[in-house]
C-alpha cells in the first residue's frame, strides 16, 4: 500500500500531537516494511525525532510540489494536497490530527482520521469562541467524511457519536501506546544525574503534563494542606498562565518547600523523572485518552487520576481515580497509598499487566487492518 499522512504535527510538534503523529507512522513503518509511507507537511521542521523516522527506507517526506502550494501552505494542506497525494498515486491518506482536506471523499483516494478529544465541545470554557468554531468545522467535516474514523478510546468515540451523529459502526477504538523508552530502566548514573539536574528531594509525588487549567494541577497541590506525611510534589509541564494561580497559593499556604514546578524539561529526562518518583497523580478535569499514566505505570509507579473522563481505561482497575474537584479526597488517597507498600506492589503489578494492551505491536496491527479493510 501506498499510504499518506497529514504530518503536520509530526514536523513542528514535540509533545501531543506530534508523539501520536510519529508514533503512528514508527510502529506500521517497523511491522509493515513491504508498505509505503509519505508524511506530507507544509514545512519540514530538522528534529531528532523526525530525522529518525525519515532514515526508514519505507518513509518519505513531501513538502508542497508547486510555487503557489509552496506561498500558500495552509491553502496546499488544506485543499491542495489532494493534487499532490494523486500524482503519488496514495491509497489511502489518514489525517492524524483531527483533519482531513477538503473534497478527499471526491478523490478517490480513501481516507481516515484519528479524533483525539472533543474537549473543546464538553468544556468550551477552556477554549476561545473563535478556537471552538473553527474546530467544530474542522472535526465535525473530518468526521463526516473520512471513510474511517479511529477514536483514541472508548470516551472520545462517544462524544463523537453524540455531538456529532456518527453511526458507531464507522467508529474504531485504537488505543496509543507510548514511548519504548518508558519500559526501559534508567541507569543509576542517569538517575543520579536528573536529581542533581533538577535538585530533586529523595521522596515525591510525580505529575507530568501543561500545566493549564484543564489538567487541574491546583487539586493536586491543595491536597498537600491536608496529608499527614509532609512528601513534596514535583510537576514537570509546560508554563501556562495558569501556573501563576498555582506559584500565588503556594505561596499564600507557605508550601514553596512542597511544591516543585519544572519547566522545558528535555525528553531525554523525562524517564527518569518517572522513575525517581514514589507515586504519580493526573487529576485532569477531561482527557481524550491519558498518555502519562501509561508512562507513568511502565516506570513502575502507582497511579492516581480523576472520574469524569477516560483516564480508567488508561490506567486500569487497580489505579485509583478520585472527584477531580475535592482535594480531601485526593490527599487521603495520598495518605493511604503512600503508607501502604503492599498496596503500591499491587498496583504496580496490577497496572503491568494492564498496560500489555498497548503494545505497538498490537495497534500496528489493528490500524493496519482498518486501511485494508477500506480498500476492500
Amino acid at each position: 500500500m501506498r499510504i499518506g499522512f497529514d504530518a503536520k504535527r509530526a514536523a513542528l510538534n514535540r509533545t501531543g500531537l506530534g508523539n501520536y503523529s510519529r508514533y503512528v507512522v514508527e510502529i506500521l513503518s517497523q511491522n509493515f516494511s513491504s508498505d509505503e509511507y509519505f508524511l506530507y507537511s507544509p514545512t519540514l521542521k530538522q528534529n531528532g525525532f523526525l530525522n529518525q523516522l525519515l532514515q526508514k527506507k519505507n518513509i518519505l517526506a513531501k513538502t508542497p510540489d508547486t510555487f503557489l502550494g509552496a506561498k500558500f501552505k495552509s491553502i496546499w494542506r488544506s485543499r491542495g494536497i489532494i493534487t499532490q497525494l494523486k500524482r503519488d498515486k496514495i491509497e489511502i491518506f489518514h489525517g492524524l490530527s483531527n483533519e482531513l482536506p477538503i473534497g478527499i471523499q471526491h478523490s478517490g483516494i480513501k481516507s481516515v482520521v484519528t479524533i483525539h478529544d472533543l474537549i473543546f465541545r464538553c468544556h468550551p470554557e477552556f477554549y476561545k469562541p473563535i478556537d471552538r468554531f473553527i474546530y467544530n468545522l474542522k472535526f465535525r467535516y473530518a468526521c463526516q467524511v473520512a471513510d474511517k474514523i479511529i477514536a483514541v478510546s472508548e470516551c472520545t468515540k462517544r462524544d463523537i457519536v453524540r455531538f456529532y451523529h456518527i453511526d458507531e459502526s464507522k467508529i474504531e477504538v485504537i488505543y496509543q501506546g507510548c514511548d519504548a523508552v518508558f519500559t526501559q530502566r534508567t541507569t543509576p548514573e542517569k538517575l543520579d544525574s536528573v536529581r542533581q539536574k533538577y535538585n530533586l528531594p529523595a521522596e515525591f509525588i510525580l505529575s507530568v503534563g501543561s500545566i493549564e487549567e484543564r489538567k487541574n494541577l491546583l487539586l493536586a497541590v491543595k491536597a498537600l494542606l491536608h496529608t499527614k506525611s509532609e512528601i513534596p510534589l514535583v510537576a514537570v509541564g509546560k508554563r501556562t498562565a495558569y501556573t501563576t494561580e498555582i506559584e500565588n497559593f503556594v505561596t499564600a499556604n507557605n508550601l514553596q518547600n512542597r511544591v516543585k514546578l519544572i519547566h522545558d524539561v528535555p525528553f531525554a529526562d523525562l524517564s527518569a523523572l518517572y522513575q525517581l518518583a514514589k507515586l504519580f497523580v493526573y487529576p485532569s478535569l477531561y482527557e481524550g485518552f491519558g498518555i502519562p499514566l501509561i508512562e507513568a505505570i511502565h516506570s513502575r509507579l502507582p497511579v492516581i487520576g480523576a472520574t469524569g473522563s477516560c483516564l480508567e481505561e488508561a490506567g486500569g482497575v487497580d489505579s485509583v481515580y478520585v472527584n477531580p474537584f475535592n482535594e480531601k479526597e485526593l490527599a487521603a488517597t495520598f495518605d493511604l497509598i503512600l503508607s501502604d507498600e503492599k498496596l503500591q506492589n499491587k498496583m504496580i503489578a496490577s497496572g503491568k499487566e494492564y498496560v500489555k494492551r498497548f503494545d505497538e505491536k498490537i495497534q500496528a496491527e489493528q490500524i493496519h487492518k482498518l486501511y485494508t479493510g477500506i480498500l476492500k
